[in-house]
């Protein structure tokens, strides 16, 4: 018995010795500043880290401890998030400006410091402050412990591919003269696949990504939207994707010819060079679920080259009509999740915190004396359950949940709306008394360990639209999607307990519904809102308070110590 117990003592050490051996400290610094580059036949200034547009990818294992030290050198406020990174118990580094921390101002540093638990795949940073993530971005791969395998077939090489927006301006002047006049920012010159427009924008024959490939090896493309506020249809000409990953979380493999990607979104696909020796392009277009709102709707491509390949003319792919609502969502709803595979989290039944929440556009009246370009002269505006998030100035939430301190944020944001109408009836889009929302800093306070079930419907006030909601801190299951108002008898029986696609980030149907659930384990402030910048300060958002849990290892631990202060 002794000799049992000292051999069971023995492989339990040597365990938690190979589990520390396989973590690792990575360590990052990120200089931000300004960087003049040339695109579009002009020199433009732009805020970039390191020099490179995207910055730099992070790449680490799951387990790992990654650092990163943000020097600002640029002359705007800044915060760097890490879309999709749970931050268990390092919510202090999540890094939404005046959610998580106040801003790091110019001339001064953060240092970001968290583990990375549980998750496997592709995510990405971006700033996270006014409009600055279109040029400050980048990828965050995430691939197994060491001694793990992928859940499909080992693929021949990995390559990111980050679509983005670009501006013939500074980015900061688009963002400040829509917040003064109230309507939405100038629409983007251009589309970009790792930071090169392509060859179909004057002066960019010279400026178009290309990704070299032999015939019969298989390549997996971490596909990353980082546009402002745009969806985006993708697709390489004569060759099909098989889809094994979204949002970092793994999937049944999906075999299509198009991905659909909204802002904040990963999709990671095998693609097989199982075509004849040539060059196809690949490109990118807009997915544009309103037409009636000013788009970007040109058209970015790399180029896919063949070892061996002598033609210079690519096969072009036929892309999706810009409002393809059918493709895009057959895409989104036909994805399920990788039951029992590396990471796996089971649904939970049962659910402690139902709520059904209205998301849409809406107004904010104009001040005397002032001209306004949102609808009928007024504001543009958004909001959730008519809760039109406004942030605070003086102390970030989570300062202030940590700290109790009254006065910057009221729990009271609405487990339902205040009024039941017919949401996706365009006929009331411009009802005055549907469309002026209340400026509020509510949010939702949950108990540790609580499961949330969130009915999110879209409205038609102002416009239908498809909106990328993206939640801070936690995947979530997609139980169920659809269009048309949400109805409880006819839709629940449509939902997946079984193997739903698990994401951080889900687009809204255009005039419909979708059904998300998680549960509440991880203490903290976590934002949860719309992933198109040109909502965001419109107040198409919210935020979860998660209580501490009853035990030291489920407690928010103490800010560090150069935490950025208002």
């Amino acid at each position: 018995m002794a000799h049992s117990t000292l051999l069971l003592a023995c492989a339990l050490v040597v365990l938690a010795s190979s589990t520390l051996a396989s973590a690792a400290i990575v360590e990052h610094t990120f200089h931000v500043k300004n960087l003049t580059i040339g695109r579009l036949c002009r020199q433009q200034t732009i805020t970039a880290v390191n020099g490179s547009l995207p910055g730099p990818t992070i790449r680490v294992h799951e387990g790992d401890t990654l650092i990163v030290h943000v020097f600002n050198k640029s002359p705007y406020n800044l915060t760097i998030h890490w879309h999709g990174i749970f931050q268990l118990l390092s919510a202090w580094a999540d890094g939404p400006s005046m959610i998580t921390q106040c801003p790091i101002t110019p001339g001064n540093s953060y240092t970001y410091k968290f583990r990375i638990v549980n998750q496997e795949g592709t995510l990405w940073w971006h700033a996270h402050f006014s409009m600055l993530r279109a040029t400050v971005h980048g990828a965050l791969i995430i691939r197994p412990r060491s001694g793990h395998k992928y859940p499909f077939p080992k693929p021949d090489k990995e390559v990111p591919i980050i679509l983005g927006e670009w501006w013939n301006a500074d980015i900061i002047d688009v963002a400040n003269q829509a917040q003064a006049t109230g309507g939405g920012p100038n629409t983007s010159d251009a589309y970009t696949i790792n930071g090169r427009p392509g060859d179909l924008y004057p002066c960019s024959q010279n400026q178009t990504y290309t990704l070299e490939v032999e015939k019969g090896k298989t390549y997996l493309l971490r596909i990353i939207n980082a546009a402002l506020n745009n969806q985006l249809f993708f697709k390489i000409a004569n060759h099909n994707f098989t889809v094994v990953a979204v949002d970092a979380c793994y999937t049944e493999p999906y075999v299509t010819d198009v991905v659909v990607i909204a802002p904040g979104q990963t999709t990671d696909v095998l693609l097989k060079a199982d075509q004849p020796v040539g060059s196809y392009y690949m490109a990118a277009r807009a997915y544009a679920s309103a037409p009636q709102i000013p788009f970007d709707n040109t058209t970015t491509r790399g180029i896919v080259v063949y070892d061996g390949a002598t033609t210079a003319n690519p096969l072009m792919p036929v892309l999706p009509a810009f409002n393809d609502n059918p493709t895009a969502h057959r895409f989104y709803s036909n994805l399920t999740g990788l039951k029992d595979g590396p990471q796996w989290v089971p649904v939970p039944l049962q659910v402690d915190e139902p709520m059904f929440v209205t998301v849409g556009l809406g107004l904010d009246r104009c001040p005397a004396n002032a001209t306004c370009q949102g609808l009928n002269g007024q504001r543009n505006s958004a909001s959730m359950n008519n809760h039109s998030f406004q942030a605070p100035t003086s102390l970030s939430l989570l300062q202030a949940f940590f700290f109790n301190v009254g006065g910057i944020f009221t729990p009271d944001f609405p487990d339902n709306p205040p009024l039941i109408f017919d949401f996706t009836n365009t006929a009331l889009s411009n009802d005055s008394s549907l469309l002026f929302a209340p400026k509020r800093t509510s949010v939702k306070t949950l108990k540790f360990n609580s499961t949330v079930e969130m009915i999110l419907q879209n409205t038609a006030l102002v416009v239908l639209e498809n909106h990328p909601m993206h939640v801070h801190g936690f995947d979530f299951h997609v139980l169920a999607q659809g269009f048309g108002n949400f109805d409880a008898a006819r839709d629940r029986q449509k939902f997946n307990l079984v193997n739903p696609q698990r994401r951080n980030t889900i687009a809204v149907p255009v005039g419909g519904w979708a059904v998300i659930r998680f549960r509440a384990n991880n203490p903290g402030v976590w934002f949860m809102h719309c992933h198109l910048d040109v909502h965001l300060p419109w107040g198409l958002a919210t935020a979860f308070v998660v209580e501490n849990g009853p035990t030291p290892s489920t407690r928010l631990p103490p800010p560090p110590a150069d935490l950025p202060q208002c």
